[in-house]
């Protein structure tokens, strides 16, 4: 059972397990689009010199049309390539649409050449995968097909002596390519694997699991530099009388009471909302593209009438409570220092008045 579960992780999930790679999928489908745009670009240089070439050379004069051809669809697609999203789907498939572009290519050349092996086509069987990281088996329908195909199509087009040589090769090394993308992929994705977890360490606070400092800082301050986001809601928490409990119970019942309280933040934020620790016992959390009062009130509501429900102290009979300070995101504010700004002033506000434990800044 462990073979098969080694066989069916490397041919499924680039050798690793299948939680691992989904969280890693959009970081793969980034590094593919943005290589593979690379590539266009070469592409269009590569044939731009062969058609120029072929100008002077009978040999090449032959296959000039196609040449033509393949560096008309390299433009373009390098084109449509900068208005997609990198992590989209439809980048993917796109991807794939030039993989099997570039074998029918390689088909056209070996169909004006009948008499010499598929040179040009086993180079791509081999070269094409090492560019893709996806689910292996993707690739293997992707290089089986094309084999297939051209195998088929040849059939009445050359030699046939020629044929069944082009018929050894392409079994041996579509085979060959396939291992090389097995193989180029685990590498590739398990370096992914080792980037992740060095930023999760240098992003995540030690004590709450949440992001730190730094990486909320970083993430709003993204978030609010692209004009199209103009919603979102801006809390900070503040833990009362924190240091009493500190004094009272120690540090390591401190220690325990923001453990806790990170705690009932990650399973109440479950939809990709912002969430982290800013220091002591001050927590922010992001709400994005809402930006609307009646949201603010319910969250915050929620929050400090669960946070003595989800905490608990050494004296049962005693409470934790928090209060927080909110600012609505309108896209007026230029980064997250002008936000927190806001926040912090309705946060000292709440804290005066005690009668909510919430405010939002007007």
């Amino acid at each position: 059972m462990k073979v098969l579960k080694i066989l069916r992780n490397y041919l499924c999930y680039c050798g690793i397990e299948k939680n691992e790679y989904n969280a890693l999928k959009k970081d793969a489908y980034i590094s593919n689009f943005r290589i593979w745009r690379i590539l266009h670009c070469l592409m269009a240089l590569v044939f731009t010199f062969l058609l120029i070439d072929s100008a002077f050379s009978d040999l090449l004069l032959r296959n000039r049309i196609f040449y033509f051809a393949a560096f008309i669809y390299s433009v373009v697609i390098t084109c449509v390539f900068f208005f997609m999203k990198e992590d989209s789907i439809a980048a993917q498939l796109l991807i794939y649409l030039s993989i099997s572009f570039m074998f029918l290519f390689a088909a056209f050349i070996t169909r004006n050449n009948p008499d010499f092996p598929a040179t040009t086509f086993i180079v791509m069987l081999i070269i094409s995968p090492m560019f893709m990281i996806d689910k292996p088996y993707f690739m293997g329908i992707e290089l089986l097909a094309a084999s297939t195909v051209f195998l088929i199509w040849m059939y009445n087009v050359k030699p046939y002596a020629v044929w069944q040589m082009d018929f050894g090769n392409i079994a041996v090394f579509s085979t060959v390519g396939f291992f090389i993308h097995i193989i180029s992929n685990s590498i590739r994705i398990k370096e992914f694997v080792l980037t992740r977890e060095i930023s999760l360490q240098k992003d995540t606070d030690e004590l709450t699991g949440l992001k730190n400092k730094g990486a909320l800082t970083r993430d709003i301050n993204k978030f609010m530099a692209d004009p199209s986001n103009n919603k979102g809601i801006f809390f900070i928490l503040d833990i009362d009388r924190f240091k009493m409990i500190n004094d009272t119970y120690g540090h390591d019942t401190g220690d325990s009471v923001i453990h806790q309280l990170g705690s009932f933040l990650s399973t109440y934020f479950t939809n990709g909302e912002t969430v982290g620790r800013f220091g002591g016992d001050e927590f922010i959390f992001f709400i994005k593209d809402v930006n609307d009062e009646d949201t603010a009130v319910k969250t915050a509501r929620d929050i400090v009438t669960g946070v003595p429900e989800h905490i608990a102290l050494p004296d049962k009979e005693r409470k934790v409570n928090a209060s927080i300070g909110i600012a609505i995101y309108n896209g007026i504010e230029k980064n997250y220092s002008d936000i927190f700004k806001k926040a912090d002033t309705a946060l000292y506000c709440a804290k005066s008045e005690r009668a909510e434990r919430y405010k939002i800044y007007k």
